[in-house]
């Protein structure tokens, strides 16, 4: 049955993954990427960290899409249709995000962590440990470069909306109540 439950989220997951970054609509983009992170909070379910995949589901599923929806309805471009990109553009995106997957599967092949057997499971407090540990085996620096991509991304977020909304102090202040 986990076998099941594993391949059904990791369809829905690649799936949904897809979707979110295919869509034109950027309200659609948001959902289907709430779709994805409670989709990975099942894979935590499904290894028996329940902490973890409640984390997901409060702070990523949660707040970041809450947070990015919010953005978007703020901006006021609900019904915004972006334009499609040309063949130059998604042809080097494409390969980025092969050559990405590429050093990741490298890495996580040639990393004597990522064959950690699931009977080597660490509590609550070393996992605690190990997310605040900077050194050998720890998880501070990938912990503080997601903090620092999340950070860009609202960042980037803002000044897109503002780039929408006609940033610039002339054009706001020509703009009627």
């Amino acid at each position: 049955m986990e076998k099941i439950i594993f391949y059904i989220l990791a369809v829905s997951i690649l799936a949904l993954s897809l979707l979110s970054v295919l869509s034109r609509r950027l309200l659609r983009s948001a959902v289907y990427l709430f779709g994805v992170l409670s989709a990975v909070a099942g894979f935590y379910f499904l290894i028996g960290y329940h902490f973890l995949g409640a984390v997901q589901l409060t702070v990523y599923a949660g707040g970041i899409v809450v947070l990015i929806i919010f953005s978007i309805l703020l901006t006021h471009e609900i019904d915004h249709k972006m334009e499609r990109p040309g063949w130059l553009r998604a042809g080097a995106a494409g390969a980025l995000c092969l050559a990405g997957a590429a050093m990741v599967i490298q890495l996580l092949s040639a990393n004597p962590w990522a064959r950690v057997e699931a009977a080597e499971r660490s509590d609550l407090d070393t996992l605690g440990v190990l997310l605040l540990t900077p050194g050998e085996g720890g998880y501070l620096l990938p912990f503080e470069l997601i903090s620092i991509l999340l950070l860009a991304a609202i960042i980037g977020a803002v000044v897109i909306a503002k780039h929408h909304l006609g940033g610039s102090r002339e054009n706001q202040e020509n703009q009627p109540l």
